[in-house]
């Protein structure tokens, strides 16, 4: 597998519905970092971050058949089981993730790459967070609060709402609006 780094997420995905070992390491060694990242960011412990990435890794080796390109990339597919594990932690937890407890810790997790990462995949994924950033912050100030109690505090529409003193409608409103204009400013970018 690594004499062939441009192998697409969806051949390596095939290549795992037929229990190929090789194609797993290697989409693994692809997206734990990020992944990881992420889900610190939503459990602030690393420990439990850790186990759910794992988690989320088992569940592609044994639901890799259920994986569809036409609905999404293997990217989305694997982010959204990791997030839903996380926020079913946080939701068992019966309690709310803090924010972190420093700047430069919040840093380490963005910027820390696993053993293994290569030099440009850890400079992809950099970028990566960079432009995520950068599209965040270019939302408005209401579509950015939304997006961040639901994706960063795991809080449903229903939570955010009451939260903020928001109508429902107001809420859905503002997330669908928020996650419509990333799209737009994310595929901007790719495309420039």
């Amino acid at each position: 597998m690594n004499d062939q780094p441009d192998i697409s997420d969806e051949e390596l995905m095939s290549l795992i519905t037929r229990r190929d070992s090789a194609a797993f390491e290697h989409l693994y060694d692809r997206y734990a970092p990020v992944i990881l990242g992420t889900v610190v960011k939503i459990v602030q412990n690393r420990a439990e971050g850790e186990e759910i990435l794992q988690e989320a890794f088992w569940r592609v080796w044994n639901q890799a058949e259920t994986f569809d390109a036409d609905k999404g990339s293997f990217r989305s597919w694997v982010f959204s089981i990791a997030r839903r594990l996380a926020l079913d932690l946080l939701r068992r937890r019966n309690v709310r993730p803090q924010p972190a407890r420093n700047e430069s810790e919040e840093r380490r997790f963005d910027q820390e790459a696993a053993p293994g990462v290569s030099v440009p995949e850890a400079a992809e994924m950099a970028i990566a967070a960079t432009q995520l950033r950068g599209a965040l912050g270019r939302l408005s100030d209401e579509q950015y609060q939304v997006l961040e109690l639901a994706y960063f505090k795991g809080l449903t529409r229903q939570e955010i709402a009451r939260a903020t003193g928001l109508p429902l409608g107001t809420v859905h409103t503002r997330a669908r609006l928020g996650l419509q204009n990333l799209r737009t400013i994310l595929t901007d970018k790719g495309n420039t």
